[in-house]
């Protein structure tokens, strides 16, 4: 605005005399709104209700918030009854006489003030409006709507005070809108805790990505709802900066391409915030924008270290009350708005090449010193100081940043670009790090090794061979190492202790990391106990919830006990591992995925596969290609030898191909494709167990794990003679492998030998007790010894019952259905049970055989059962009939099943009974 004659330039000038010039005229009209403006109704429904409710309300903004157009749109799109007053402040205004002038002008102008009451001039008190003023204001029937734009032109306290008198005297007939970058010097306190103020502040005034893409329509462009959050998230819905973008982006012949190559620095926004924030300042003022322009967060004493001054605290104050592009944090803390800042650090960066490294570097030294390594990190990358970096990193967070359990952090992915050349431990154990974590054993403890012989050097590095004995033991979990893995857990724990303790940056996850790495070795040694001992001193090192290491230690836990026998604490142990992961948004990360896959497996001994199902799906998917519901390509499986293939790719489960969860992972999905009754499937998943990522180490309990469900596969393949082939050769041990060997004798029609296998009083976990038991009975009735059949059935159930494992009674095939329908009196407490076991016999007592089949043969098991009927073997039907020996055993099994029969010959004799031959 220019000026106006007989108006003062500057400073207070009390006693100039009002006067009237045809000039104010245009400062009393309402400005136009440009035909591209986006009305806000959330703002002005605000508005309305604040002048209605309040007599002070404060659209209080940065330049360029639209804080002016807002309320003229307001104005002119919802007039109150009578249209309001309006003056746009000039700098001349900032003393009370020409104040309360241009102040009774605007009212006079709006027809708010009777002529007689306006042609009263009196000279006012100090700190009051003129005396006609109130007079006329309280004649009024009405409030009368004053808008002050850009008020924050008015530092002279007795305008301020002037303004507030008047809004206490006039009877409640003045609303008094006020427009301003910064808080007008009226006691805001009192109005606040009067409940007298309605507050419009700039994060009100910030666009939304809806409104964002209003504006652009508006300007004729056309961007995805992904780049509109993105271009609202960079100005952070800053309205100048999305209409300057827009005009710019109209001359642009693709707007997307543009957002992606567009530069703030040298841009039209650029022109603005220089014109109307930095260059509006004082020297210092500009000096300390342009210096923290590095920062993300500004703290007055860094920003003294980077200016080499002393009032940083009192600037960035004044800054933020002026709406000047810095905005306070918690506690002293102060930032930039990151468009401000962008287009300060390209201004730096021409009016001082050389300035931001050297800025940078006094940052990380400041922020480390103040207990803040991470932002240090970033500032010392920035100065292209990786070797202190580096030295900085390994001897902090390095461990925790690669190996969390929920992701890799962010000083991690700055090491992304750690140069190739960079030496010494420090970039050693880095590199050692990132590998381990991606899962790459060898890499990793070559990288440790280069490690370890640099530290031997250095006197006195007591963190940096802490995270070498971390990564020693990450190493021998990844390997299966027992001996690796107790030598790196006494090493890491004992330098742990020795490590100073520093508050800002204490190892907190690292006791809980090193005693689950070294339960999972043991667990995979086959020390269960020993690993149960570990992992509950891990949940002891993290004894709440917030922890963010604490649910991979419930997890395993939940495994042991699951294979100790105890179902129902396994389950609430996995569900509250679940929980707890999904606390950190890690629900579905690796090392959440062994709970998933042990209520996998309970969901499977319950006969529920749907959830068992569910519950695999939610595993990351497997390097393998294998199908997220439990099953997987034939590609790998047997050949002709009735074994897993070797060097198969393994599944990733936790950090980098953690042995134990590709294990359990394989297992779980080979007993639903079983259950899916796809054997071959089946050991397709087997196959990616056979060598789990790095592990090198044999595994006791992964082979008491696999060999088991192995042998089911191939014996369901009707490869009884593999099944035998795959058996330890040091013979079986545990109960699980005792069942494995019988059932692979059975299959292959030893059954004494099958008996010899099975333990005379089974022990273990009740699913494994349950199936011992089911196969002795299995035997007894092959032999025709009914009453030890139905004793040990007996057994089963009792063993059954209490966590409802239905699961090994389904697998036990159509000879356990026929049994019990001939002996209800066996199921009759057992309502859990499915249905399908539970259905009594049909026909009357003593005309079982006269039963129809539970389901019609097909044409081709007719075939099949006639050319047994004339004793033919295996192999003759098979070949009669061209068919594989595979398929007639298939056909023979169904068979049993819809005949309710265990043996050939007894199938044959009911088929004939049933007039089926």
């Amino acid at each position: 605005m220019t000026g106006r004659p007989g108006h003062p330039a500057g400073g207070r000038q009390r006693t100039a005399p009002p006067r009237a010039h045809p000039a104010l005229a245009g400062r009393l009209g309402v400005p136009p709104v440009p035909a591209t403006f986006v009305r806000r109704a959330r703002l002005a429904d605000r508005l309305t209700r604040g002048v209605r409710e309040h007599p002070l309300v404060l659209v209080d903004g940065p330049a360029g918030a639209g804080k002016t157009l807002l309320v003229c749109d307001w104005v002119r799109s919802s007039p109150p009854p009578r249209p309001p007053a309006w003056l746009t402040v000039e700098a001349q205004d900032n003393t009370p006489a020409v104040f309360w002038h241009d102040f009774g002008q605007a009212l006079r102008a709006a027809g708010a003030l009777p002529r007689a009451v306006g042609a009263a001039r009196r000279a006012a008190p100090a700190g009051r409006p003129p005396k006609h003023l109130a007079a006329g204001l309280g004649l009024r029937r009405e409030p009368v709507v004053v808008v002050l734009d850009e008020f924050e032109r008015i530092t002279d306290p007795e305008v301020a005070t002037g303004l507030d008198h008047l809004l206490r005297h006039c009877g409640g007939m003045l609303r008094l809108v006020l427009v301003s970058r910064n808080e007008p010097l009226l006691p805001l306190h009192r109005y606040r805790a009067a409940d007298e103020i309605t507050e419009i502040r700039a994060a009100d005034l910030a666009f939304s990505a809806e409104e964002t893409s209003d504006l652009l329509t508006r300007h004729g462009l056309s961007l995805s709802g992904a780049d509109v959050r993105v271009l609202t998230g960079r100005t952070e819905g800053w309205a100048a900066g999305l209409r300057l973008w827009a005009l710019a982006a109209t001359r642009s012949p693709d707007s997307g391409q543009y957002l992606k190559e567009f530069e703030a620095g040298h841009s039209t926004i650029a022109d603005f915030l220089l014109a109307e924030v930095l260059d509006t300042r004082p020297a210092e003022t500009r000096d300390l924008l342009l210096r923290t322009s590095i920062l993300d967060r500004i703290h007055p004493a860094l920003a003294d270290a980077l200016t080499g001054g002393a009032g940083a605290e009192r600037i960035l104050d004044e800054l933020a009350r002026a709406n000047a592009f810095v905005t306070p944090l918690n506690g002293p803390w102060y930032r930039q708005h990151p468009l401000f800042a962008e287009i300060l650090r390209v201004h730096l960066r021409a009016r001082h090449p050389g300035l931001p490294p050297e800025l940078h570097l006094t940052a990380a030294r400041w922020l480390r010193q103040a207990g803040l390594p991470e932002d240090a990190l970033r500032h010392a990358v920035a100065a292209d100081r990786w070797d202190l970096a580096a030295d900085w990193f390994a001897a902090g967070p390095a461990v925790d940043q690669f190996l969390s359990s929920t992701g890799r952090g962010r000083s991690a992915v700055l090491f992304d670009a750690m140069p190739a050349g960079l030496e010494g431990p420090s970039a050693e154990l880095i590199r050692a790090a990132r590998a381990l974590a991606s899962g790459d054993c060898a890499a990793g403890t070559a990288h440790l090794d280069r490690a370890t012989a640099g530290l031997a050097a250095a006197e006195d590095d007591a963190p940096a061979r802490l995270t070498a004995a971390v990564l020693r033991l990450v190493a021998a979990r990844l390997t299966g190492s027992a001996p690796g893995a107790e030598e790196a857990a006494r090493t890491a724990d004992r330098l742990r202790r020795a490590v100073p303790a520093d508050p800002a940056r204490e190892h907190q996850a690292l006791p809980v990391r090193l005693f689950t790495d070294l339960a999972a070795v043991r667990l995979w040694s086959g020390d269960p106990g020993a690993a149960r001992s570990a992992l509950l001193a891990a949940v002891a090192e993290a004894p709440g919830a917030e922890h963010p290491e604490r649910y991979e230690p419930l997890a395993l836990l939940a495994l042991v006990e699951l294979l100790g026998g105890a179902v129902g604490a396994a389950e609430r142990r996995a569900r509250q591992a679940l929980a707890e992961a999904g606390t950190w948004e890690a629900e579905d990360s690796g090392r959440a995925a062994v709970a998933h896959l042990v209520l996998a497996w309970i969901a499977l001994e319950r006969g529920d596969p749907a959830t068992a199902r569910s519950h695999a799906g939610r595993v990351p998917a497997a390097d393998s290609g294998e199908a997220q519901d439990g099953t997987a390509e034939e590609g790998g499986a047997l050949e002709g030898r009735g074994v897993p293939e070797r060097g198969a790719p393994a599944v990733r489960s936790g950090p980098g191909g953690d042995p134990l969860g590709i294990v359990l992972d394989a297992v779980v999905r080979a007993r639903l494709a079983l259950r899916h009754g796809d054997p071959r499937r089946a050991l397709a998943a087997l196959a990616t167990a056979e060598h789990p990522g790095a592990a090198a180490e044999p595994s006791p309990w992964a082979r008491g794990l696999i060999t088991p469900v192995a042998v089911e596969a191939l014996v369901a393949a009707g490869e009884g003679r593999a099944a035998v082939d795959v058996l330890p050769a040091d013979g079986a041990r545990g109960p699980g492998l005792a069942l494995a060997t019988a059932r692979a004798r059975l299959a292959a029609g030893d059954r004494g030998a099958a008996a010899r296998a099975l333990p005379r009083a089974p022990a273990g976990p009740p699913a494994t007790v349950t199936r011992v038991l089911l196969l002795k009975a299995e035997v007894a009735a092959a032999d025709g010894d009914d009453r030890t059949a139905r004793q040990l059935l007996a057994r089963a159930l009792a063993t059954a019952r209490p966590d409802r494992l239905r699961g090994p009674l389904l697998e036990a095939g159509p000879w356990l259905a026929a049994f019990l329908r001939r002996r209800p009196d066996l199921t009759a407490e057992h309502g859990w049970l499915p249905e399908p076991l539970r259905r009594p016999a049909v026909p009357a007592p003593g005309a079982a055989e006269d039963a129809p089949p539970v389901e019609a043969l097909s044409r081709r098991e007719r075939e099949v059962l006639e050319r047994v009927a004339q004793l033919m073997s295996t192999q003759e039907v098979a070949a009669d009939l061209q068919l594989s020996v595979n398929t007639v055993k298939t056909h023979l099994k169904s068979i049993n099943r819809k005949l309710c029969t265990s043996r050939r010959t007894e199938a044959v004799r009911r088929a004939r009974k049933l007039h089926l031959l």
